[in-house]
């Protein structure tokens, strides 16, 4: 019998190094002052930025969900590494913490240095957008786990806020205005049912166009998660915020009670907005009704500002000074705690 190898088992070590070496200039060129050292160690050295008094790490972990089988659809990997970042840091950003670095997970059947390449890429672009270090991560080889060309992700985001001025939702109160910021789409949320509407129901093909919009299937599935970042730094500098939410899975409806105390809930007008085409379509083509849809889908809002109603003006004004589309959602009132929509 002729020796066997690790290789010839499923798990090929020298394409694995070569990987590393691709994606490792993606991570250096995401380096913050505060890293120590690089890429290849058995962990990963950051220091904790000085200008906190009382620094507090914030950290969440996630992963692209069945995004990823539209990626897989069209070859395209190159955008969700930037929803998988977008997932981690908008989820710390709502406490208020300043996105510090992120890891990557990747597991794939056959490892395929080209492919990780262009995934890491992705990576480092939502890294860049957040202004976080990517400092590590693994990838690791599951022979006989995936189908060719497949692969699953996972990352961690790490961020660090001043302990007094963690935002937790605690100080919201009757009065205070609801800004909604616009999504760039569907993000990385509710695929599962998109999915079956658009490939079962509506027949479609990724190359195909969407009813409404001009735009390929592909096009319109895999447009990355907006980072929120940097136009909320700026308005954490700018205005009292006391509440946010990141509209992800179970919508607006279903995210935006977690940040209200007891005796507080929100009304939001649906006449504040129109939620682009593609949510219209799906909702039309698959039957699914209203309440569905705001606790499945972001609904064309991807992040929401809590504010004191005096504040509303500037926060929305420092808001589209960084780029954003605002939305006047609605108020908190008194009652019991939840998402009201009213007409």
């Amino acid at each position: 019998m002729k020796p066997l190898t690790y290789r010839e088992a499923g798990v090929d070590i020298d394409a694995g190094e070569d990987a590393v070496r691709r994606i490792a200039p993606l991570a250096r060129a995401t380096n913050r002052p505060e890293v120590i050292g690089g890429i290849g160690g058995f962990a990963s050295f950051v220091s904790v930025p000085s200008k906190f008094r009382e620094p507090v790490l914030v950290s969440s972990t996630d992963g692209v969900g069945t995004k990823l089988r539209v990626a897989f659809l069209t070859g395209r990997h190159d955008t969700v590494g930037i929803d998988l970042v977008a997932m981690g840091v908008n989820d710390i950003l709502v406490h208020g913490a300043e996105p510090l670095y992120f890891l990557d997970y990747i597991a794939v059947g056959r490892l395929d240095p080209a492919q990780i390449e262009t995934i890491v890429s992705g990576i480092a672009e939502g890294c860049r957008q957040a202004r976080c270090a990517l400092v590590g991560g693994e990838m690791t080889e599951h022979a006989g786990s995936f189908p060719p060309g497949e692969y699953d992700l996972a990352g961690f985001a790490v961020g660090v806020a001043e302990r007094s001025r963690l935002i937790d939702g605690s100080k919201v109160c009757p009065g205070d205005a609801v800004l909604g910021l616009v999504s760039s789409g569907l993000h990385s949320n509710g695929f599962t049912l998109a999915r079956r509407i658009i490939f079962e129901v509506m027949g479609l093909r990724v190359s195909d166009r969407f009813p409404g919009t001009n735009r390929l299937v592909a096009d319109e599935m895999l447009t990355p998660t907006r980072i929120y970042v940097r136009s909320i730094q700026t308005l954490l500098e700018a205005v009292d915020v006391r509440g946010m939410v990141h509209v992800t899975g179970g919508g607006i409806t279903g995210n935006v009670p977690r940040v209200l105390p007891p005796g507080c809930r929100v009304r939001i007008s649906r006449g504040a907005w129109s939620p682009p085409v593609v949510f219209r379509t799906l909702s039309e083509a698959g039957q699914v009704d209203e309440a569905e849809m705001f606790r499945t889908f972001n609904m064309g809002i991807g992040y929401v500002v809590i504010v004191p109603a005096t504040a509303a003006e500037t926060a929305a004004r420092t808001l589209k000074e960084s780029g954003e589309t605002v939305v006047r959602l609605g108020e908190v009132t008194a009652g019991e705690r939840g998402v009201e929509l009213v007409a």
